[in-house]
């Protein structure tokens, strides 16, 4: 949205709207940033079932399956020592089950106390032109088209008669026999005639069924290669479209690095959109970026909505309960839940400043003011609101003195002269008055 401020203009812009407000540059590197992080939590899911914890819980599932079967065939002196083998099995991949859930719920943890470190290991700079695509387009969908229709076998035609001539007579029946041999052949050629006519007839037949096999192959095949030319006419259309929108999307891209470089404010919107998505935050702690650009003043208003404390994991570790035959999570205690909930509050208010200004190069954006709001329902009213965690001002230039793999979140914050709640995980809303820039 844009709308007149002195001789500048304010822009808001909201990430976790739809694609056409969030976008789509900034969308399109968000999915592949989401994407990447999937690729590597397989990775690591793949790396922990190589391990020797992994090995050992296949071992006992497959010995648990092993007992099961040898159990079914076992006598009755067998049995016994069988189902104690089974059970000492089960038992085992209860533990390991109970250990690997153990290790995701470590893992997690880890990931939340690491908020600012997992940003501090990469440049928060966005080269636009990785943005850049090519067309791909699939292999053409109808090469069943592409194969000319497979002629027809001709006709079976009837096997053409031979006129047998009945040898003539020898001896006395040379004399006596010459008429009788005269109407045998007479007879031989009249047989022969008749075949003659039904052997033509089976041709005349034959060579009718191939015009028609003939003319509907022919029909056939134009029919085919109409098809064909329709297709691949429709896919020739498809394939221009990707170009044309690729070629657009790049036009858009080219016209975006220029009007950064000229420092306009829809640029500005634009990158710091990009820069925000490219912050994948892990699944239990994730975020919502709100900012509004001042272009009058070159300072960046950024909100961050974090989630309620509840919504964190609440489990030390887990544990297989033999009585009751379940896992069952041993809570953390509530001090180091509410200690997590508070540096993970503080660390997303530095880590968002410091993404912005080291993904700025040009230094379009002199100061930020940001806020970390958590949505929660208040439970005197019923409503849900946003209630402020953190409030705090920074200057550009000072703050990138900072040397943030040193610095204690909390102190960082009060340096800078921000206002922070006194307790996060109760959420209790900052104190508005005294906050300064630093």
């Amino acid at each position: 949205m844009r709308r007149p401020r002195g001789i500048g203009y304010t822009w808001t812009f909201t990430l976790d709207d739809n694609m056409a407000r969030r976008g789509f540059f900034a969308e399109l590197n968000r999915q592949l940033k989401i994407a990447q992080r999937e690729q590597e939590k397989r990775q690591r899911l793949a790396l922990r079932e190589q391990s020797a914890d992994a090995r050992r819980r296949e071992q006992h599932q497959k010995a648990l399956v092993r007992l099961g079967s040898q159990l079914a065939k076992a006598q009755a002196a067998e049995r016994k020592r069988l189902e104690k083998a089974q059970r000492e099995a089960y038992l085992a991949s209860r533990e390991d089950e109970a250990d690997a859930k153990s290790e995701e719920n470590a893992d997690a943890l880890a990931a939340i106390d690491t908020l600012l470190q997992a940003t501090l290991e990469r440049d928060d700079y966005v080269d636009l032109n990785t943005l850049r695509v090519t067309a791909k387009h699939p292999p053409f969908d109808r090469q069943d088209l592409t194969w000319p229709i497979t002629p027809p076998a001709p006709a079976k035609r009837p096997t053409a008669p031979v006129l047998v001539i009945p040898d003539p007579p020898t001896g006395l029946r040379q004399i006596f026999g010459k008429r009788k041999h005269e109407e045998a052949v007479a007879a031989a050629q009249a047989s022969h005639r008749r075949a003659l006519k039904e052997w033509e007839s089976g041709c005349a037949a034959a060579d009718e069924l191939d015009r028609e096999a003939l003319a509907r192959h022919e029909a056939a095949e134009e029919r085919r290669l109409k098809e064909l030319e329709r297709e691949k006419a429709r896919y020739a259309r498809e394939c221009r479209a990707r170009e044309e929108a690729v070629v657009q999307q790049n036009q858009s891209l080219d016209e975006l690095i220029a009007n950064l470089g000229y420092g306009t404010p829809e640029a500005v919107q634009e990158y710091v959109a990009i820069v925000l998505g490219n912050s994948v935050y892990p699944e239990q702690f994730s975020v919502q970026h709100t900012f509004t650009f001042d272009a009058s003043s070159a300072e960046l208003a950024l909100r961050v909505r974090v989630p309620e404390p509840a919504k964190l994991p609440t489990a030390k570790h887990f544990k297989y309960v033999r009585a009751s035959d379940e896992i069952v999570p041993v809570p953390l205690p509530q001090r180091e839940c509410k200690d997590r909930y508070t540096r993970a509050v503080h660390q997303v208010a530095l880590r968002s400043i410091h993404e912005i200004f080291e993904s700025d190069r040009r230094g379009l954006i002199r100061t930020i003011a940001l806020e970390v709001v958590v949505s929660a329902v208040d439970e005197g009213t019923g409503i849900r609101r946003e209630v402020p965690l953190v409030i705090v001002g920074a200057e550009r230039d000072s703050f990138l003195t900072f040397d943030l793999t040193n610095v204690v979140p909390e102190k960082s914050l009060a340096h800078l002269g921000g206002a922070v709640s006194k307790n996060p995980y109760l959420l209790l809303p900052v104190e508005r008055t005294g906050v300064r820039r630093a």
